[in-house]
């Protein structure tokens, strides 16, 4: 009994388009929502803590490839309209998702849909509510009422004076069209309008291209299209969520609501943020025509990022009780924001050390790596390089937009220091400066956010310390028996490369002469190199054994092929580190990308039948040239047999007319005359007769 009372305090929610970014995030907050946390519920034991408060009934999208998301309950493709108006008539709320780029297709369904629950009224068993998750497009060409006050904030009691973006009076036309239906205090359709901001969170949606340039660091300064001086209202896609939570559970008088968090941030706020975060930390301001050219913004998506707009949404601060993901907004949450966002896309750095003797083929194991992983190959020799020629460029100010005076300074003094040190030892710096330029590269933005292989380096037990030991928290804790080590710079996969000494020996001997002086691969070399590496391996403390204790256990694989392409060695690593964690496509782009793959499959299909077609009739067309031919030929063969035949019987012919048939002919005559009983016999003897005459 228990449970029947439980299952009819959970309200079923219809929510349209499941399967895109906003309406998927939406369903999937709703049905995580504890029904426990209503206050109704808290006043029974009808419904035990961790029963969800509704259930999600969907539809996906044309394109969708009928994956079936872990938190829709329900989900159907494609109904018929009177298959989708027996589903809304089941629900107690119906959600019409038309904030992201809505198609004419969507606005006539959501339209439709109010329509014809509004024609059922008085079928209703119970009263329903009706959302629509609308944008702040329908307030884009609102002014303020005084217009010399230009930072005045718009609230929800003048939504009546809104004016839409040119783009979106279709949706202004829809949102009349839920208000004028869904009123009146007794009616058993209530409808709400929420007007969102521009969603970020779950996969950033829109700003998804400024974190994606930040991230790969595509770019030396991230890209702002247009001024970026204008306010984009914005909310995070879980605090719109609450909102529909919110009016779903509440029922607010107000059936208008404004879903815009307490941020008034600009677009150029917002992507510099980003960048100094994520990315290179700088921003360049181009032209809007260049985000079409780059394939970074499709023309509708530019109208939303060219708002301008300072909103107050009075009603969700005011009248719920609202737990906000992001109510300060973007900037002030970029950190948690990122972290959100990588965790979504699973942009996970992989770190890797690879560790062995000369001639192993470390760097070239290390290069397929990076290919493979698209991650940073880090060469000791080659990050010192890219130091100096960065603190020269400081020093000599060429971007002094963004060097300032102290900072050049400090780059002059660091170049001295690095100067010195090179002069006093013979042209290698000293440990300590080495140590602290790869920290500096470790923690670079690139190598965060992808990852790298280190390779060849550290050699030592002490250098490893030196590099990865976390001298913030090394002596928080005398009782914990692993060593405090940096997380953001460690490698998380340790490999040594082995192989024999004669193996490493007869590989260096096989190589052209002028390779090996360029690798220091010389007899005078390379011995003392590998020599030096075997001591190191067996020292008290080695390198692996630094690793050991941090549980970064290494892998050990050994070479024993000269396979330019490592094909083994390669096989093994990517067993064992797993797979890309690198940059994947959007959800919307791999919908793209697989909308495309489908149509060239199926061009390719038709091709491959309409070639198919055309060979099968060239085939039957030279078929029936050849039996044409073969026809030809053999009435010809016929006609020469003919022939052949009439001139091999002619002389037996003539030979017959003139010894045979004389002598045939009057005995045939003679027969016709008496007429006797046997014919043949009488034939045989007139002959021989005749012969006994002659």
């Amino acid at each position: 009994m228990g449970d029947k009372k439980q299952e009819t305090r959970r309200k079923r929610v219809f929510i349209s388009d499941v399967d895109r970014y906003s309406s998927k995030n939406i369903a999937k907050f709703l049905s995580t929502c504890d029904n426990s946390e209503d206050a109704e519920a808290e006043e029974t034991s009808a419904s035990p803590r961790g029963e969800p408060a509704f259930h999600i009934v969907g539809t996906v999208s044309s394109f969708s490839k009928d994956e079936k998301a872990s938190f829709l309950l329900e989900q159907y493709a494609s109904p018929t309209r009177e298959e989708l108006l027996e589903r809304l008539l089941e629900c107690d709320v119906v959600v019409y998702n038309i904030s992201e780029n809505a198609t004419q297709q969507q606005i006539e369904e959501a339209t439709w849909a109010i329509t014809a629950l509004h024609a059922e009224l008085e079928s209703f068993k119970s009263r329903k509510m009706f959302i629509l998750v609308s944008t702040v497009m329908t307030w884009a060409m609102t002014k303020p009422q005084n217009p010399e006050q230009t930072d005045v904030l718009l609230r929800e009691e003048e939504f009546r004076r809104r004016r839409p973006h040119p783009s979106f009076k279709n949706h202004n036309n829809l949102e009349k069209l839920v208000l004028k239906l869904g009123k009146g205090k007794k009616s058993k359709l209530t409808g709400y309008v929420v007007a969102s901001g521009l969603q970020y969170g779950k996969g950033e949606n829109i700003f998804h291209y400024f974190f994606k340039v930040s991230w790969l660091m595509q770019f030396p300064k991230v890209p702002v299209f247009g001024q970026g001086t204008n306010h984009v209202p914005v909310i995070h896609v879980y605090d719109l969520a609450g909102v529909i939570q919110n009016i779903i559970e509440l029922r607010p008088k107000s059936r208008y609501i404004l879903a815009v968090d307490d941020s008034k941030n600009t677009l150029e706020d917002i992507v510099k943020m980003m960048s100094e975060t994520l990315g290179p930390g700088k921003i360049n301001k181009v032209p809007e025509e260049e985000a079409i050219a780059l394939r970074a913004f499709k023309p509708e998506e530019l109208e939303y990022l060219s708002i301008d707009l300072r909103l107050d949404a009075f009603i969700i601060k005011d009248s719920f009780s609202l737990r906000w993901t992001s109510e300060s907004g973007m900037v002030e949450n970029m950190e948690s924001i990122l972290e959100e966002y990588k965790d979504t896309r699973q942009l996970l750095p992989i770190r890797i050390c690879l560790v062995g003797p000369p001639s192993v083929g470390k760097t070239s194991v290390s290069e397929k790596l990076c290919n493979h992983y698209q991650i940073h190959h880090i060469k000791i020799k080659e990050v010192i390089e890219e130091k100096i020629t960065q603190l020269k460029e400081m020093v000599n100010g060429e971007d002094p937009e963004y060097v300032s005076e102290e900072a050049a300074a400090a780059a002059q003094t660091q170049l001295h220091d690095i100067n010195k040190s090179m002069e006093m030892n013979a042209g290698r710096l000293a440990d300590r400066l080495v140590f602290d330029i790869l920290q500096e590269k470790l923690n670079s933005m690139p190598c965060r956010n992808q990852g790298f292989v280190l390779d060849g380096f550290p050699k030592t037990y002490e250098q490893a310390k030196m590099i990865f030991t976390d001298e913030d928290t090394e002596n928080q804790d005398l009782m914990v028996k692993t060593p405090a080590y940096n997380e953001k710079i460690t490698p998380e996969h340790v490999i040594a490369l082995e192989a024999t000494d004669d193996f490493l020996t007869h590989r260096v001997q096989a190589l052209p002469e002028s390779v090996a002086e360029k690798m220091r691969y010389t007899q005078d070399e390379f011995l003392p190199r590998l020599m030096r590496y075997r001591q190191l391996s067996a020292a008290e403390e080695t390198l692996l054994d630094y690793f050991d204790e941090l549980e970064i256990h290494p892998e050990h694989i050994e070479v024993t092929t000269d396979d330019p392409d490592y094909t083994d060695v390669m096989k093994r690593i990517i067993e064992m580190v797993g797979i890309p964690k690198n940059y994947g496509l959007s959800p919307e782009e791999q919908e793209e990308e697989d909308r495309k793959r489908e149509e060239e499959r199926k061009q390719k299909l038709a091709a491959a039948t309409a070639e198919r077609k055309l060979r099968n009739e060239a085939a039957l067309a030279e078929m029936a040239a050849q039996y044409e031919e073969w026809q030809k030929n053999l009435s010809e063969v016929k006609r020469q047999e003919h022939e052949l035949l009439e001139a091999h019987s002619l002389p037996l012919r003539n030979y017959l007319m003139k010894y045979v048939m004389p002598s045939l002919t009057e005995a045939m005559l003679e027969c016709c005359k008496i007429k006797p009983e046997d014919p043949v016999d009488f034939l045989a003897e007139h002959l021989l007769q005749t012969i006994q005459q002659d």
